[in-house]
């Protein structure tokens, strides 16, 4: 009995293929997870992470799965201007959910840092490369009054449009205007942050965003605040925001009327810049 060879080759061709996608699906599945996980405000370790928007896909960052690889020396030949990494390499998990389950128990830290803005996955069998990423900033950013404004006019345009946060359908919101206390309020939060090395909405006082608006003076009754860390355009913040459904539903409030918005850097925090908008309603 003889064989075809071409047949055989062709058939063998279509399983490698089949393989290939089945992988990729899985690297989708996880990069997925991972952002849902951070989505979430979550437990690890003796601390709680606040919500965080989900991680930006970059095919730079998809290293070999499996053998040594120096992170520097890749990322440069990538192009990748690092300023920092953390790559967490597992063996044995043998699909995304195990994965996940994973990373959870034994990396929720690196995975909730909120200085980590991008993330590349590979795989190769059971073997994985999960690699997060903070780049340098772009060096493009105006005074952080000016980015605030520009900060209120995305915001506007993504209130001006119905959309979807977590599954809850929001109708179109009316258009918030600026405010100078909540702006001062934001810029003071954003520096503690940059200056302390920090990220969430509490700060080292044991004050809430509440707590800070009511202390620089704001009248209003209504209060919410997102925040963000990483990005250095205005247009990925909000993004990000949209993208988170919590960060999304405060967004898209109709009961607020009024925003204030800043940033601050620190070269020496973590996350490099830090942002902070500040919802209002009289």
């Amino acid at each position: 009995m003889h064989s075809n060879p071409s047949v055989l080759g062709c058939a063998l061709l279509v399983l490698g293929l089949f393989s290939s996608a089945v992988q990729a699906a899985d690297e989708a599945q996880l990069i997925e997870a991972i952002n849902a996980y951070r989505n979430q405000a979550q437990p690890c370790g003796e601390q709680a992470s606040p919500e965080l928007p989900p991680l930006a896909v970059d095919a730079r960052l998809i290293l070999p799965a499996s053998g040594g690889v120096d992170l520097q020396d890749a990322l440069a030949r990538a192009a990748y201007p690092m300023v920092n990494v953390q790559a967490i390499t597992l063996s044995g998990p043998r699909d995304a959910a195990a994965a996940m389950q994973a990373l959870q128990e034994s990396f929720c830290q690196v995975v909730l840092d909120p200085q980590f803005v991008d993330i590349g996955v590979s795989r190769a069998d059971r073997d994985w490369r999960i690699v997060l990423a903070r780049p340098l900033l772009g060096g493009r950013l105006g005074s952080s009054q000016a980015e605030g404004e520009k900060l209120l006019e995305r915001v506007n345009r993504a209130r001006s449009q119905t959309r979807q946060c977590g599954g809850k359908d929001y109708p179109s919101a009316p258009a918030l205007t600026w405010n100078a206390t909540l702006a001062g309020t934001a810029e003071g939060h954003s520096r503690a942050m940059a200056n302390g090395n920090f990220f969430d909405h509490r700060d080292p006082d044991g004050r809430t965003p509440g707590d800070r608006a009511e202390l620089a003076g704001y009248s209003g009754q209504l209060i919410g605040e997102n925040i963000a860390a990483g990005l250095d355009e205005v247009e990925k913040v909000v993004s990000g925001w949209l993208a988170s459904p919590g960060h999304c539903a405060n967004l898209m409030n109709a009961q607020y009327s009024e925003l204030g918005a800043a940033y601050a850097v620190d070269p020496k925090s973590n996350a490099g810049i830090y942002w902070t908008a500040l919802f209002g309603a009289p």
